[in-house]
C-alpha cells in the first residue's frame, strides 16, 4: 500500500476534493472529520492538535 500524502491544517493550493482527518502519521482517529475543499480553499483546523488531512480519493 502506498503512503498517502499528509497535509497540515491551514495549508492551501491543494487539489480540490474530499479530505479525511487522520493522526500525525496517517493512522485512523476516533470520529474523523471529512471535508470538501474547492479551488483556493485552505484546509480547515482538525479536531485535535497534531492531526493531519489526507485526500480521500486515493482510497
Amino acid at each position: 500500500m502506498a503512503d498517502k500524502p499528509l497535509f497540515k491544517p491551514g495549508e492551501d493550493n491543494h487539489q480540490p476534493g474530499e479530505y479525511l482527518e487522520v493522526g500525525p502519521r496517517g493512522g485512523a482517529v476516533d470520529h474523523p472529520r471529512q471535508v470538501t475543499i474547492t479551488p483556493g480553499d485552505r484546509l480547515p483546523p482538525t479536531s485535535e492538535q497534531g492531526h493531519r488531512w489526507t485526500p480521500v480519493s486515493d482510497r
